[in-house]
C-alpha cells in the first residue's frame, strides 16, 4: 500500500508506508534526549488519564509481507519481511456490569527481513483514542514513535515521533492527518503528512484496496549533480537544481484484498511520482507489494 493502514486492532503494521530515519549523535545527544523524554512523559500521561479499574484486551497480528514500504518509500530492500503487532485496549465497567470500551489503546510493533532474523529494521510503539462521533463516524488521535535499529546507508530511515488525527466512515473511507518529527534533527520544524484510504467490500470475501497522500520530505532532497561540476557557474547550477526539487512528494497503490476470519492477503500496486525518487539515491520500492497475515 503506500499509506500508514490503521488495523482493525488499532495498532499499524508496516504494510506499505515504511518510517525512516538515523540522526547523528554528538552535540545533538541531549536534542534526542529531550525529545524521548518528553513523548515518553505524553505517553505516560496517557496512561495515567486512562479510567481505574479499566479491564484490558489483547490482540496481536503475525505478518510476511515481500517488502517494508512507507509513504511510497523503500526502508529495506525487496526481500521478505517478518512483522508482529499486539496492542491492549482497554474497557471500563459500565452501569448493569456492561464492558464499556474507554476509546483507549497502547500498541507495539516490530520487522525484521526473514534473512536476518535476529536484527530488527523497524519497531513502534503507540498510544490511542478513539471516539465515536456518530453511527457512522469515528475519530482516532495517536501519539506514535518509530525506531530504526537496522538503517544502514541503503536505506536512510530516520527516528521519528508522529502525532496523528484520523477519521474514519463505516471502515470504508479514512483520512488522517499526521505532524512528524525527525528525532535528532537540528531544525525542530515538523514536517505534514496526509492520506486517505478506501476499503471497499467486493464478493466472496474480496475487497478494493485503494489510497493515495502527500509528506513533506523528512530529508533534504537528494541531488546528484551536488559538488560535481566546478567553476563559476557551478554554484547556479546547483542552486537551481536544488530548488527545481520539491520539498514533499505524493505516493499511492491500488489493490486487491482478500480476507476470512483472522486471515488476510493483500496485493498491491506501489505507485509514488517522479519527485519521490529524488528523496533518496537507492533503494526503490517495488511495484507490487504482497502481504499475508493471521490475526490472533
Amino acid at each position: 500500500m503506500a499509506e500508514h493502514h490503521p488495523l482493525r486492532i488499532k495498532v499499524r503494521l508496516h504494510r506499505y508506508r515504511i518510517w525512516p530515519y538515523y540522526p547523528d549523535r554528538g552535540i545533538q545527544a541531549a536534542a534526542v534526549a529531550s525529545t524521548r523524554l518528553g513523548f515518553m512523559s505524553l505517553a505516560i500521561a496517557a496512561c495515567l488519564s486512562m479510567p481505574l479499574h479499566a479491564q484490558t484486551t489483547f490482540n496481536g497480528i503475525a505478518a510476511l509481507s515481500s517488502q517494508l514500504v512507507d509513504r511510497g518509500q523503500a526502508i529495506t530492500g525487496d526481500t521478505p519481511i517478518l512483522q508482529g503487532a499486539a496492542s491492549w485496549t482497554f474497557a471500563t465497567e459500565g452501569t448493569a456490569s456492561q464492558t464499556l470500551s474507554s476509546g483507549w489503546s497502547l500498541g507495539l510493533s516490530g520487522s525484521t527481513e526473514v534473512r536476518s532474523p535476529n536484527r530488527l529494521v523497524e519497531a513502534m510503539a503507540q498510544a490511542s483514542r478513539y471516539w465515536s462521533l456518530s453511527s457512522d463516524w469515528q475519530m482516532q488521535v495517536s501519539l506514535l514513535y518509530y525506531r530504526y535499529p537496522g538503517s544502514t546507508g541503503g536505506s536512510k530511515a530516520f527516528d521519528r515521533a508522529e502525532t496523528g488525527v484520523n477519521w474514519s466512515y463505516r471502515d470504508v473511507l479514512t483520512f488522517g492527518l499526521s505532524a512528524i518529527h525527525v528525532i535528532g534533527e537540528k531544525s525542530q520544524q515538523p514536517r505534514g503528512a496526509a492520506d486517505i484510504n478506501l476499503h471497499w467490500p467486493l464478493a466472496r470475501h474480496f475487497s478494493l484496496s485503494a489510497g493515495a497522500g502527500i509528506t513533506q520530505s523528512l530529508t533534504a532532497p537528494y541531488s546528484p549533480y551536488h559538488h560535481v561540476y566546478a567553476g563559476p557557474y557551478s554554484r547556479a547550477y546547483a542552486n537551481q537544481a536544488g530548488s527545481a526539487r520539491a520539498n514533499h512528494y505524493s505516493y499511492g497503490h491500488v489493490g486487491l484484498l482478500w480476507s476470512h476470519g483472522p486471515w488476510w492477503i493483500e496485493l498491491d500496486r506501489i505507485m509514488k511520482a517522479p519527485e519521490a525518487q529524488q528523496q533518496w539515491a537507492t533503494l526503490g520500492a517495488s511495484p507490487w507489494v504482497a502481504t499475508i497475515s493471521r490475526s490472533f
